[in-house]
């Protein structure tokens, strides 16, 4: 379908300048619906609106809805980054990409400017002369560590003016986690030599710290003063445990930070590991919104405008799993931040730096899943979704079984069908079912006639399900539920050409009145549904259009498995068919009896070969003698 602009929309986009700024989509109500950055405004908001965008589903449904748009022109692509990212953060427009759960990541700050430093926590770091280090992923690692610190350097926690005139210490100086300045115990020139130490610690330099404490224990052993040579003792351990209980990673990287990205149809999730003096003191996984039809580049270079926008931290060096298009703009944006001092962001190829990237995307593959797992546990989610749904479809009772089926084929060859259960919003495995299409000729596919086949075998079997009792298994498991019970939606992948195929066979069954019908269009995601001429469009963040999504995404998953399992087979057939003596039945047998793998076919001995039914010594040698 072309897109024709209106009036108004080809005035704005002929007099748009050609310089750098940030322009603002708005649909009819004034409302900002996505802000985006171009070094010239020009280029960047006419290709919204040429051929070449009608690939891009979301660019479709953003330029459905846009109504006006308005340009702000920079001084330089950098400052269009900054304005970007206030904008979006001020106005939160639905299509652009956005890190979910904002946060501020805790610090170790050490109150550098004060006559007696004291050490403490904080989210936030404040140009007044403190020294801060971090960030770590939680606060509760925060404070492990500073209970460790503690133990060898008994630093101050309480808010008295110290003069080292005090009557008497806390009870903190007598469990030994203070030092006593208060009563002039230590000087301040000893305190802050203490406190040195630990922020040598901290910055990963506590070799120096550990040499000084070993040759004053082995003075304080060799003239007998062992309870100072414990108490050094102890402050060694304490002084170990911290520098060893986070990875080393190599003492070449003192300050960096390794992102990487995992993602599947509709979720994002980008892992960071923070890396500081040779040591990965945290790590943590960030989700992005609105990251569907968005290129990987694209979705790296949002997540690190909208980090480090707010992070009180940034780094000498970013370590990314691939080039972004706007690396050098970002880089100029970050050494600004940084006080001037240079960051560069690096796509490593090999060595230690690949392998970090290759850890930082298992952990984000991982928290990807978990995000999935506790989505389909979070029963309140399903039930909203269920009832958006059947609002938004009109349904006429809420869509506790859902049925999805979509079609799979590759030039005509290994036609799939699959259809997936989603029982109250929740993917039910068991009830996932594939259908090999059977009518469609090999010498070419058709969809329509593909899907009628496999929605003819599901509802003749529902047929067959309701005109019979039952069998019952022996442990009392109904065979044919799955069958029987009819779905409270039938969804299916595609528009209006498989919408009606579908309609023809529940009409044929005498179903079209009890089978609610729609189909899921992937152009802009509208859903189209029986004797109605306009689709629906669910709201966009909606847990109803994510549920369908879901449902579709799933369903197309599961066809393309089996279809490429059923070319695997073909071609492992293949090879067996040419050695002579190995006809259907045998190959079948052979197949059955190594378990699809031609590999173990290959490696087994001849005795093996013919201790398998059908198989002579004479056949066992032709498919060694072939194989090998």
């Amino acid at each position: 379908m072309h897109y024709e602009k209106p009036p108004h929309i080809e005035t704005i986009l002929k007099n748009l300048p050609a310089k750098p700024g940030v322009y603002l989509l708005k649909n009819r109500r004034g409302k900002i619906i996505y802000v985006g950055k171009a070094k010239r405004l020009r280029n960047r908001v006419r290709s919204y609106f040429t051929a070449q965008a009608d690939g891009n589903g979301k660019t479709l449904r953003m330029r459905d809805e846009v109504e006006d748009i308005d340009f702000i022109i920079t001084e330089n692509e950098v400052k269009a980054l900054i304005l970007e990212e206030t904008l979006i953060k001020k106005h939160k427009p639905r299509f652009n990409i956005e890190l979910k759960d904002d946060k501020r990541y805790p610090y170790i700050r050490v109150g550098w400017g004060e006559a007696f430093p004291k050490v403490e926590t904080t989210r936030r770091i404040v140009n007044d002369g403190s020294r801060y280090f971090g960030p770590y992923s939680a606060m509760w690692v925060v404070q492990k560590t500073l209970s460790d610190l503690r133990k060898a350097f008994p630093y101050l926690t309480c808010d008295r003016e110290i003069t080292g005139k005090d009557d008497r210490a806390c009870l903190f100086h007598d469990i030994k986690l203070c030092n006593a300045p208060c009563i002039g115990a230590v000087t301040r020139d000893e305190y802050r030599f203490m406190i040195q130490e630990l922020m040598d610690v901290l910055s990963g330099r506590a070799n120096d710290v550990q040499r000084r404490l070993v040759n004053e224990m082995n003075t304080a052993a060799e003239n007998l003063n062992f309870e100072k040579a414990a108490g050094i003792r102890d402050q060694l351990k304490a002084i170990d445990f911290i520098t060893n209980k986070h990875r080393a990673v190599g003492k070449s990287m003192t300050d960096h930070d390794v992102i990487a990205l995992a993602r599947d149809d509709r979720d994002a999730t980008v892992q960071i590991m923070f890396i500081r003096n040779g040591k990965l003191i945290g790590s943590d996984s960030r989700a992005m919104d609105n990251t569907e039809d968005e290129t990987d580049a694209v979705v790296l270079e949002q997540f690190i405008s909208q980090f480090y926008a707010n992070s009180a931290n940034i780094p000498r060096e970013l370590i990314l799993p691939r080039e972004v298009e706007e690396a050098r703009i970002l880089e100029r944006w970050l050494s600004d931040k940084r006080a001037g001092a240079r960051v560069t962001i690096h796509v490593p190829q090999r060595g230690d730096k690949r392998k970090l990237v290759g850890l930082a995307q298992e952990n984000a593959l991982e928290s990807l899943q978990m995000m999935r797992a506790q989505y389909e546990a979070d029963t309140t989610k399903h039930e909203t979704a269920m009832a958006e749904l059947q609002a938004g479809l009109g349904l006429p009772r809420i869509p506790n079984r859902i049925e999805c089926f979509d079609i799979s084929t590759t030039q005509g060859t290994a036609i799939v069908a699959s259809r997936v259960v989603f029982v109250r919003g929740a993917p039910r495995k068991s009830e996932y079912r594939r259908f090999n299409i059977r009518s469609v000729s090999h010498a070419g596919s058709d969809d329509y006639l593909s899907l009628s086949e496999a929605l003819t075998r599901r509802f003749m079997r529902w047929k067959n399900a309701v005109e019979k009792e039952a069998e019952l298994s022996p442990d009392g498991v109904d065979k044919d539920e799955t069958w029987r019970l009819l779905p409270d939606l039938l969804l299916i992948d595609g528009g209006k050409g498989q919408l009606n195929t579908a309609k023809a066979v529940l009409d044929e069954f005498g179903l079209a009145d009890r089978v609610p019908l729609a189909s899921l269009a992937k152009r802009i995601e509208e859903l189209f549904l029986p004797d109605s001429l306009d689709p629906v469009l669910l709201p966009r963040r909606s847990e109803a259009l994510y549920l369908v999504q879901r449902a579709r995404d799933e369903a197309h998953r599961f066809a393309i498995t089996s279809h490429r399992k059923q070319r695997r087979k073909k071609g492992m057939a293949s090879r067996l068919e040419t050695i002579p003596g190995v006809g259907p039945k045998r190959r079948k047998v052979l197949l059955k009896h190594f378990e699809n793998s031609i590999d173990a076919i290959r490696g087994a001995s001849v005795a093996e070969l013919s201790a398998v039914s059908g198989i002579s010594k004479e056949v066992a040698l032709n498919i060694k003698s072939h194989l090998d």
